[in-house]
Order: C-alpha cells, then structure tokens, then sequence
C-alpha cells in the first residue's frame, strides 16, 4: 500500500472513531437534554403557582371552582404560535394540587381524579417528604410516545406544609423538535464526514507529495535521465531529501570520475596509438615527402586529442551543473547569425549557401553561452555532413511555451541503426568529405543544454536527402 493512502486510511480510522462517538452520544442524549430545557421552566412554574396557591389558602381565598373556569378558559382559547417549525394551537400543561396527605384537591384535566390518593406517584411523595418530585408517566400505556414531564412544588401556608402543586407537560412537541433535529444532525455529520474524508486526502496528497517528487528524480537518476533536484520543505522530509542528494553527489562523482577516466582512456587510444607509430617510423632513415606525411599525421592526431579534451571538460562542467546559474532572455535570431557568422570560413570553403528564417522578436529564456554552444554544434554538423554546393535551412516556429529552431542540410540521411545511438558519448559517424569521426561529444553536449534548459533535442532523416536537427527550447521561466 502507498504511503498517501496508508496515511490517508489511519487518519480515516481515527476520525471515524474519535467523531462516532460524541455523534452517537449526542443522538442518544438529545431526548434527555430536550426534557431538561422543558424541566427548568416547569419547576419555575412549579414553584409560583405553589406560591400562589399558598397565600390564597392563607387568606382563605382558595376555591377550586374559579381554577376550574380559568383553566377551561385558557384551554379553549384559540391559539396559533409558531415556534421555528413547530405550530402551537393548544395549551397543554396539566396542573393539579394535592393537600398535605396526598389527596387531590384540584385536577385541571380531569375533575374526577379530586378526592384520589396520589402520595402513590413520585412527585407528591417526595416533595411531602421534603426533597424534588418530579416523574415521567405515559398517559396512554399503549403509546410510548404520549409520555408525560411531571414536576411538583410544595404549597406552604404560614411555614407549614400544606399540600403539593404539580405542573405536567406532554412530550409530543419534544418528539416533534426530535423528529426535526436528528436528520439535520446526521445531514451535519454526513457532511462534516465527507469534507474530513476529502480535506484528509488533500492532506495526505500534501504530505507524500515531496515523497513523490523525490521518487521521481531518483527514477530519472536511476534511469540516466537529466534530473533537477525537486523543491523540499524544511520538514524531517526536506532534510532526508537534501541528504540523499548530498550522497547521491558523492555517489556520483566516484562514478562519474571513474566513467570518464574509461572513456578518456578509450578514446585516446587510437589517436596515441597513431602519434607512437608515426615517431616510430620518423626515428628510421624515410624520404623527406614520407616524413612530411607522418608529421602531418602526428600533427593532426594532438590536435584530435586536444579537440577531445577540450570537448571533454566543457561537458564535464554542463553535466556537473544541476541548473542554470543564470537565465536571462535570449535574442535566438542574433544568436543564429552570430554563429553563422563565425562559421563563414567553412561554409565559403565548401560553397554551401544558409538561409535564415527567423522573426527578429523570437526570444527565448536561458543561458546565452550554453544555447551558443548548442547551436554552433547543430550548424558545425550541418556543414559537415552537407554536400559541397548544398544548403542549410534555419528557420524557426513559437508558441505561448515554446520556441522550436530547426536546422535542416542537404547531406546524406543518417542510418537506421545509427539513430538510437546518435546522442550517444563518443558516438560519431564519418564525414563524407573526409571519411574521418568527429570526437562524438558535440550531440551529446547539445542534449545536456537542451534539458538543463528544460527542452528537447531530436534528429530525422528528411524523406530523401538531409537530416533536420529540431531543437526545442521553452519561451517562459520553468
């Protein structure tokens, strides 16, 4: 399993325990924390209504004939009140009083309950005996949702304990606010779940993303393919990071010593082999006409094996470059000419004709020195391996992103089986004029500036005659 998606499953495990819980509590309890909002108005009503009571008994004022016409007429009077979602039409709190021994003295619902013993229910025995009476009856057995909030207060007349008054109220409206309340809290919870569940895979994705960065420059490093170390937070990630690449440099500049020390070696071969031979020969008696041949000979070997070493250490430093130090913007069409023109020498001596084709305002972003080299490699090329009295076309074509310089000769095609290995090192083909390589570096150098540039080199054979070099190179910053 991916690190992202291990992450990503912990922290959903987590958050579906530590969030099930107070969820499936709150839904459990919402019925309680209804009637305890219903039970603290109760007892306030409770407790005045006793107090009422209580002086009118003092004063001898009390007549349960007049509770009963103010009650009915409360009872029947028309009533809409809206509360949020809930219509309210009657009032529905049941009020009866019991003397000091429990009988009832008065029943706003039902007058036949006056004279019954209701010392039996818990709010009348407890509040005579001195502590909080409060109960929950239903008033239809057969309905377990016509339950019933019943809370008592004593009636105290002169200090003493004259008797008890309790106010009930139906839970029907409370079912009511239930019914309403739970879907919107499991709607709420069902969206809460959902943005956790994607804020977390943002989170997670967030997380393992310099993982992934880092995983994909050690694929491109693995796989020989130019690779810019990736941008890394300052986290425990960042650091690991900056220590592999550290290790990977070092890693790296043992092997890449001991590759070009084998390769330098290779190719330096043949030329010394060629100088050795030829000194050998000039320490023997030879006629003058054959020494001219064997120094000329010994002359243009050093200046193969200096070509090399030049070449060698200019890519060296392009390799061993992690990014362009300077990027600035280029003027391609005045960079094209100027390399044009330091080749004129050559191209007059093989009476080749160029033309150019590029608008004035092309520009390109990077390194001038490097994409000069670049380019003075691509033309070197075409005018090796153009015929005498051939072309070269240099045009160019852009887009919002990108620039593409194309630089086509007129010489013979390259092989099928030389264009996988073209851009190899030391890889060359022979030029047709003098059947001699080339030290196989140019090519080469031109794919580093092309993807420290953040572009591409490619090479095809025209459909008959000529091969087109097409080097893109990008128009914005990266």
């Amino acid at each position: 399993m991916k690190l992202g998606l291990r992450i990503f499953g912990c922290y959903l495990v987590i958050f579906c325990i530590c969030f099930a819980v107070p969820v499936g509590w709150m839904l459990d309890t919402l019925r309680t924390r209804y009637l305890e909002g219903v039970e603290d108005p109760l007892v306030d009503q409770a407790h005045i209504l006793a107090g009422v009571v209580g002086r009118m008994m003092a004063d001898g004022r009390f007549d349960a004939a007049r509770f009963y016409e103010t009650f009915d007429a409360v009872y029947n009077r028309p009533l809409d009140v809206r509360i949020y979602h809930l219509a309210k039409t009657v009032v529905d709190p049941v009020v009866y009083i019991t003397d000091a021994k429990g009988r009832v003295l008065f029943h706003s619902r039902d007058p036949g309950q006056v004279g019954a013993d209701y010392r039996r229910w818990r709010d009348v025995s407890l509040t005579l005996d001195g502590a909080y009476g409060a109960r929950t009856t239903l008033a239809d057995p057969n309905d377990p949702t016509s339950s019933m909030l019943i809370v008592a207060a004593p009636i105290m007349v002169d200090g003493t304990l004259a008797g008890v008054l309790s106010v009930g109220k139906p839970t029907t409206n409370i079912n009511s606010f239930l019914e309403h309340a739970k879907p919107r809290m499991i709607q709420v919870a069902v969206f809460a779940v959902v943005m956790a569940v994607a804020l977390g895979y943002l989170v997670a994705l967030w997380i393992t993303r310099p993982i992934k960065r880092m995983t994909d420059y050690a694929h491109a490093v693995s796989d020989g393919r130019p690779a810019v170390f990736p941008r890394l937070d300052r986290t425990e990630i960042g650091i690991m990071g900056r220590a592999l690449q550290k290790m990977q440099a070092t890693l790296e500049g043992k092997a890449y010593v001991e590759r070009y020390v084998q390769q330098l070696t290779h190719e330096l071969k043949s030329p010394l082999s060629a100088i050795r031979a030829s000194a050998e020969l000039l320490e023997e008696e030879v006629p003058p006409e054959r020494r001219r041949r064997f120094l000329t000979h010994i002359h243009t070997e050093a200046g193969r094996i200096s070509d090399i070493v030049e070449r060698m250490l200019t890519l060296s430093a392009l390799e061993n470059q992690p990014q362009l130090d300077r990027r600035e913007k280029v003027d391609l069409s005045s960079l094209v000419r100027d390399v044009i023109e330091s080749k004129q020498p050559m191209i007059m001596a093989r009476n080749i004709s160029v033309s150019v084709d590029i608008d004035e305002t092309t520009r390109v972003v990077g390194d001038a020195f490097w994409l000069r080299q670049a380019v003075a490699n691509l033309v070197q090329n075409a005018i090796d391996f153009s015929r005498s009295g051939g072309e070269i076309a240099i045009r160019s074509a852009s887009d919002d992103h990108a620039v593409q310089l194309c630089i086509e000769d007129s010489g013979a095609t390259i092989p099928a089986y030389a264009l996988k290995k073209i851009f190899d090192k030391f890889y060359s083909l022979k030029r047709p004029d003098s059947g001699r390589k080339s030290t196989g570096l140019g090519l080469n150098l031109v794919r580093q500036v092309a993807a420290l540039h953040g572009g591409e080199i490619t090479l095809q054979n025209c459909s008959s005659v000529g091969v087109r070099a097409v080097l893109t190179l990008p128009t914005k910053r990266r």
